[in-house]
């Protein structure tokens, strides 16, 4: 039996959906809203293969929930709302969840528990649910929990070197993010290139947030954010690694609080705090390619930090089949691409610049020992699949 599932991805001024006719797979309506909470939102959406856009103030979240439903009551898409079977919602942090879960009042409140740990995304997530909620009483709702994905990972790859009773009583470990992105990646690049050709696998999501994931057959065994989506490359306003002990420094050389400190890390850091023009990756090639020094030095350390962790994780994996570039980045700049693969040599990689410069799927050298591969992420669709499975239609 057919059901129409909604998968939301709310991020903190915005939110994606992809709505659709499951188990088939089919695409019904997708959009996004951007600039939620200002001044000319723009509800961008594809409905019977047209494409539309509304500008509008949208002052919150849950008028934006409510403005996705219309659309597709007014589009013809549903005819009520009844219509809409269940809800998969992207949520940040999980803490320990190690799969999907159906939410009622206790997962709604370690959402909102964890928060402290996604300040970026779980509060909105949490909106989105609520809002949800209220306007379809009767679907199932489902959280897809970004974490849960990299619990596979060894306990050498995630403890981290603190009193041992921090992690036992407390979780303090590394969980990392961008869990349905990765899976999806791993389960793409099986059914383009195969089993022996994906074995050892390196996905790079590099959007405004970043990760890569180390994957051996399918499964995640380390990734580069940690207990926080804070951790690891460098990304649009987020630093990324530090020394730990640059904290309270910062603390008490600028007399800020951790609450200061925190906001800093998470908004004001990253590219935009290297180049002091913008955390946007177009703007800063743009900016770079007319000699601005602050840009092309924000590329150099973006670039330098996945490059770091690439060899990294080819020791983890002993060896790399396949290394693949997503997200927004990852899919549509050669530049940061060729960037990357310039000091990668010694692993055998090798990028064909033209493949390159078109955004081709395979973008490897012919005599390349690593294959290299441009794939769109799709974390909507993992989201439904879960969706269908927690909430029991797939029986």
């Amino acid at each position: 039996m057919s059901q129409k599932i909604l998968s939301i991805n709310s991020g903190s001024s915005s939110i994606k959906f992809k709505f659709y006719q499951m188990p088939e797979e089919e695409v019904l309506a997708s959009g996004s809203i951007d600039r939620i909470g200002g001044k000319n939102s723009e509800f961008s959406f594809s409905a019977h293969a047209e494409k539309s856009k509304i500008v509008k103030d949208i002052p919150d979240h849950s008028s934006a929930i409510q403005e996705v439903i219309e659309m597709l009551l007014t589009s013809g898409i549903i005819h009520n709302k009844s219509e809409i079977d269940g809800v998969g919602h992207r949520i940040s942090h999980g803490g320990s969840y190690t799969k999907s879960v159906l939410i009622d009042q206790k997962v709604e409140d370690r959402i909102d528990e964890l928060s402290v740990l996604s300040p970026l995304h779980n509060p909105v997530n949490l909106i989105g649910i609520k809002a949800f909620k209220k306007l379809l009483p009767d679907a199932k709702e489902v959280a897809v929990f970004d974490t849960s994905f990299h619990h596979t990972m060894p306990e050498k790859a995630y403890l981290y070197a603190l009193p041992y009773e921090y992690y036992e009583k407390h979780g303090i470990r590394r969980y990392g993010f961008h869990g349905p992105s990765h899976q999806y990646i791993a389960e793409r690049s099986v059914e383009l290139f195969g089993k022996e050709q994906t074995s050892r696998l390196i996905s790079c999501h590099l959007g405004n947030g970043s990760s890569l994931c180390a994957i051996k057959d399918g499964e995640s065994i380390n990734t580069s954010m940690g207990f926080t989506p804070l951790a690891g490359l460098v990304m649009g306003t987020r630093s990324g690694d530090i020394d730990p002990e640059i904290l309270p420094f910062i603390e008490e050389e600028f007399d800020m609080n951790s609450h200061d400190v925190r906001e800093m890390l998470n908004k004001k850091s990253g590219l935009l705090g290297i180049s002091g023009i913008s955390n946007d990756m177009r703007d800063l090639e743009e900016a770079a390619s007319k000699g601005n020094k602050r840009a092309q030095l924000a590329l150099d350390v973006f670039v330098h930090q996945i490059q770091h962790y690439i060899g990294a994780y080819a020791t983890d994996l002993n060896g790399i089949d396949m290394i693949v570039f997503t997200a927004g980045i990852g899919q549509y700049s050669p530049t940061i691409r060729a960037m990357v693969c310039s000091q990668l040599g010694y692993l055998g990689v090798k990028v064909d610049e033209e493949k390159n410069k078109t955004n081709a799927l395979s973008i490897e050298a012919d005599d390349s020992k690593v294959k290299i591969a441009v794939i769109p992420t799709d974390e909507e669709i993992i989201i439904a699949r879960d969706v269908m499975e927690v909430a029991g239609f797939s029986d």
